[in-house]
């Protein structure tokens, strides 16, 4: 068995994992990361890719954001469409000139493992048999197999960015960790098509047949999205059922009309909240999806990925430079308000916006007199635009001159 050391062990290669391995790089500190699956499989599943105003100004600052700002498409508002008619919600102006960025999920990753590769950073793909040890001590190890050979990573933090069914957030004591969850017993149809886009910013439709979501991900490639059964059969939803529904979900009396093309991909999510509390013990630390879900309608889950690793890899660095514990000794609690912040805001817009089992017809009336409020009251609609661009990261995040870092490692800024 070959013996390394590093800094910080990083388990799972997602955005929060490869985004932790470059803010600590920025610092000075070491770290490698163990992926379980291959780098192509990471870099070509397509999930979304709504970034915050906060995202895109970290990961510019950072070096990671040059053909983030050549590709990505800048959105100032949405679309809000019910009872056949559409509202724009001006979020730039709402916000004090705050935007989102469309930028796929999967790009970021492919920017983040590119930069790593060239910076010389460690990442194992498809890493397997990885088991945590001592992480109650000061001394923690972290054992894998990679390349048919046995691995000891000895550390001094361990990272859980594994996801929702990775292993590190299994490793902590049952009697500690709570978890809180709703499912919402629906699912969203995905769809990638290969065509332009049929609207300039993200159309949200609420309608008596259920969601529907038009986005975009490039000039020539759309990702929309109808609600439906989380348990259906993809072979139930053949092409020209899908075009269907969109049509009469998204129906409207103005001149519009959905831009069809090849449908090169489906996929059916169900829709849950989830959130473990803590999100450290000893010295693991979870960020992303290892430690909460949130149902995509409100684009929050790369973001929260992204807001929590700011602080890991700040406290993490304050640790190193003075041996100080102060950020990661509070670190779930500096966390976890964003979190139940977003987790409220997406449980709004799942709720507000899709036909919920059970539903009666008065619950449907007050759905409906929630979006009129929303579309009539310049109070409502900025409460939903402070939410959607993304309210300011942690202090405890802020003030890193991220951007003088990169500089000085020759990333561009």
């Amino acid at each position: 068995m070959s013996v390394k050391r590093t800094q910080v062990a990083i388990i799972g290669a997602g955005p929060a994992g490869l985004l932790l391995a470059h803010l600590l790089d920025l610092r000075g500190i070491t770290s490698v990361v163990l992926e379980a699956r291959s780098r192509p499989d990471v870099e070509t599943t397509v999930r979304a890719g709504v970034l915050e105003q906060n995202t895109v100004d970290l990961l510019t600052a950072c070096g990671l954001g040059k053909r983030l700002q050549r590709e990505g498409f800048i959105h100032h508002g949405i679309n809000i469409r019910f009872n056949r008619q559409t509202y724009r919600i001006n979020m730039h102006a709402l916000t004090g000139g705050r935007a989102i960025t469309v930028y796929a999920q999967h790009e970021v990753l492919k920017d983040l493992i590119a930069t790593s590769v060239e910076m010389g950073r460690q990442i194992h793909f498809e890493a397997a048999d990885v088991k945590l040890h001592d992480f109650e001590s000061e001394k923690p190890r972290v054992t894998y197999r990679h390349a048919g050979q046995d691995h000891e990573l000895l550390c001094d933090f361990i990272a859980g960015c594994d996801g929702f069914h990775g292993i590190t957030r299994q490793a902590f004591p049952k009697a500690l960790l709570r978890t809180y969850e709703r499912n919402y017993q629906i699912g969203w149809l995905g769809i990638l098509v290969v065509a332009p886009p049929s609207s300039e910013e993200l159309i949200y439709a609420r309608h008596d047949r259920g969601f529907a979501l038009v986005s975009t991900r490039s000039p020539t490639l759309q990702r929309m999205y109808i609600q439906c059964d989380p348990r259906d059969d993809l072979a139930t939803w053949p092409d020209q059922r899908i075009w269907d529904e969109l049509t009469a979900r998204l129906e409207t009396p103005e001149p519009w009309e959905i831009i069809k093309g090849e449908i090169v991909q489906k996929n059916i999510v169900s829709m849950r909240s989830f959130v473990a509390e803590p999100m450290q013990h000893g010295r693991l630390f979870l960020a992303g999806d290892a430690a909460h879900i949130v149902p995509p309608t409100g684009a929050k889950g790369l973001n929260l990925a992204v807001a929590d690793v700011s602080v890991l890899a700040t406290g993490l660095a304050e640790f190193v430079a003075n041996t100080r514990m102060d950020v990661l000794n509070h670190y779930s609690g500096i966390c976890l308000p964003r979190i139940w912040r977003a987790q409220r805001f997406s449980a709004w817009m799942t709720t507000s916006l899709h036909l919920l089992p059970g539903m009666d017809d008065y619950q449907k009336k007050m759905q409906l007199a929630e979006l009129e409020q929303v579309v009539s009251s310049r109070a409502a609609a900025t409460t939903l635009s402070e939410n959607y661009v993304g309210v300011p990261l942690p202090a405890e995040a802020m003030g890193i001159p991220w951007a003088q870092l990169a500089a000085a490692r020759g990333l561009p800024v």
